[in-house]
């Protein structure tokens, strides 16, 4: 958010004489690190597991969430369907029935994508700036024209994030100058492109701070830290598969983790509890994933049950929504809209369902009777 209200005499990360010189307890950071590895190589061998249909389906599930979750940290909210379709199009999966392209959904997905699957291709400032054109193919965010592609300008004062009402702002954070950007941007570059001193674990965690720090662009900055973290992650893991969404437990831990980037930048160069901090939230989401793979493996198994029942493309469909983890219960006027068919129809749908036994309906439910699937 802009606001060019004077900055009040306060010392972040990047005022610090020994800036950018990062420090961190590597002692301290041990255990939390080799409980991430530990975590990672579980993962990786319940995937190895899975035949190719199946990983690929864990992988449509996860990045979906993952630029589904990436938009919600910053308070927007994007479609299921269309996401789901976009990444489903751009990796070549076969989902049935696609929902229309939308160009700013098809941005978020790009930028994930190349992030995660393009993970050896260099960071530099022209990368970045395809992304940042990616997240604003309009030039606006919201209603507020912004430098779309480039630096920004602090044509309308210093980069601040705020919060309150107007009068009575509070300034979390203020960025570097705008006329140092394209020297603090390109020792970032040149870091990030070096080989890793230590634990390419602890360089994803840096690259985040560092990028978050700069805060470059006019909008945007936290979906691409959070993409650059990404990228510097599958580096680390040496795949471009991902089974586990970093954003989706961000999200979860929403106010601790913007906590953490105000602390961190406020203290010193010594980061380790902001490293701490990462690498524990980066635990949780590997830990979480055993969720996505059960989901997958619960779709796999009902999908095998049922391949011999004929299924028009609507149940198909819905169904396959169901089975992704659907919020509520599923009701006759929630089929229509996924659907997108009359209520009549929604209803022969169900019927034909329940009579071959792959749907059931719920107990109670009133007026708004719910189903559920017979089998997973």
């Amino acid at each position: 958010m802009w606001t060019d209200k004077p900055p009040r005499r306060r010392t972040y990360l990047w005022q610090r004489p020994d800036w950018p010189r990062w420090r961190w307890d590597a002692a301290a950071l041990a255990a939390p690190l080799a409980q991430v590895h530990r975590a990672q190589g579980h993962l990786a061998g319940r995937m190895a597991e899975l035949g190719l249909a199946q990983r690929d389906q864990a992988t449509l599930q996860v990045l979906t969430q993952e630029v589904i979750t990436t938009s919600a940290i910053e308070g927007e909210r994007l479609d299921l369907d269309a996401v789901r379709s976009s990444v489903a199009r751009k990796l070549g999966l076969d989902i049935g029935a696609l929902a229309p392209s939308d160009r700013h959904v098809d941005g978020v997905v790009d930028v994930v994508l190349d992030a995660t699957r393009n993970f050896d291709q260099p960071l530099t400032p022209e990368r970045l700036f395809g992304w940042h054109a990616a997240l604003f193919p309009t030039g606006y965010s919201g209603r507020t024209r912004i430098t779309v592609a480039a630096w920004r300008t602090d044509a309308s004062g210093p980069m601040q994030v705020v919060s309150g009402p107007v009068g009575r702002e509070k300034v979390h954070f203020e960025a570097p100058p705008a006329a140092t950007l394209p020297a603090q941007t390109q020792a970032f570059f040149d870091w990030f492109e070096a080989v890793p001193a230590g634990d390419a674990l602890i360089k994803a965690g840096l690259a985040h701070l560092w990028l978050v720090t700069l805060h470059p662009f006019d909008d945007g900055n936290g979906r691409l830290s959070r993409a650059v973290g990404d990228m510097a992650l599958a580096r680390a893991e040496g795949t471009h598969q991902r089974f586990y969404s970093f954003s989706a437990q961000i999200q979860r831990e929403r106010k601790d983790y913007y906590d953490q980037l105000e602390a961190t930048q406020k203290g010193p160069l010594d980061v380790t509890p902001w490293l701490h901090w990462f690498l524990g939230c980066l635990l949780r989401a590997v830990q979480g994933a055993d969720a996505t793979l059960a989901g997958v493996l619960d779709k796999a198994q009902f999908w095998q049950r049922w391949a011999g029942t004929p299924m028009n493309a609507r149940q198909t469909l819905v169904l396959n929504r169901v089975l992704d983890g659907m919020e509520g219960k599923l009701t006759n006027a929630k089929w229509a809209t996924i659907a997108k068919c009359s209520s009549d129809t929604a209803l022969r749908d169900i019927s034909d369902l329940l009579e071959r036994g792959v749907l059931r309906r719920l107990e109670g439910g009133g007026r708004s009777i719910g189903y559920e699937l017979c089998a997973k």
